[in-house]
């Protein structure tokens, strides 16, 4: 199998994950962003991540390929899930863009390795985000809002192991959204927030992306 990604995206990293859990190797293919062919040839149109079965079968949507890499022999994600957490996600995702939108293209990444797929990413995050620099500027007010929420996830965490105890979905929701917002520095992480992070990503046999 072959997953179409990029380094920084928390959807392609939520496949990762399950993927480094059962033990299954996928070819990874990091796509430059001002690539859209090589994804639009695939599925007709610009979407990532993408994974592509043996057969040459493209497959959209992030738990689809999640619960198609668990049902490979034995699965992994047999824990509960709980609603406190998906919830606790969603307020993170309504902060952290404006945290790590405006960084991400500051980073050495593989999908920014030309200039113009760096440029290109820029302009097309200004969309959504006009000025990336004032979000910068704009960095403690946005942690301020995100403190509280990771505080609450804190009092969540029942095991570094597992969120819930057990592996389970709620695992691949939480630990990507982490993985971005750990590209900011001078973010402060809970303590069982931060040990949580710690050993999943020793446990999926990933390393933290670059912080500035």
């Amino acid at each position: 199998m072959k997953l179409l990604m990029f380094e920084h995206c928390s959807l392609c990293f939520r496949v990762r994950m399950i993927a480094a859990f059962k033990g299954i190797h996928l070819a990874e293919q990091v796509v430059e962003d001002d690539d859209s062919a090589a994804m639009t040839d695939l599925v007709g149109r610009r979407v990532i991540p993408i994974l592509v079965l043996d057969d040459g079968t493209p497959m959209l949507e992030s738990w689809d390929m999640v619960d198609y890499i668990d049902a490979i022999g034995t699965p992994v994600l047999t824990g509960r899930e709980r609603p406190e957490i998906a919830a606790l996600a969603d307020r993170m995702l309504k902060i952290t863009p404006f945290l790590t939108m405006p960084r991400y293209p500051l980073l050495p990444l593989p999908e920014f390795r030309t200039v113009a797929a760096r440029d290109h990413f820029i302009l097309r995050k200004r969309e959504s985000y006009p000025d990336l620099t004032l979000l910068r500027a704009r960095t403690r007010d946005y942690l301020a809002e995100l403190g509280p929420v990771l505080d609450a996830l804190d009092a969540e965490i029942d095991s570094p192991q597992a969120i819930n105890g057990t592996l389970s979905r709620d695992d691949l929701r939480i630990v990507p959204l982490l993985r971005s917002a750990a590209v900011v520095e001078g973010l402060t992480m809970p303590r069982l927030v931060e040990g949580y992070f710690r050993n999943m990503m020793d446990r999926v046999g990933f390393r933290p992306l670059p912080r500035i």
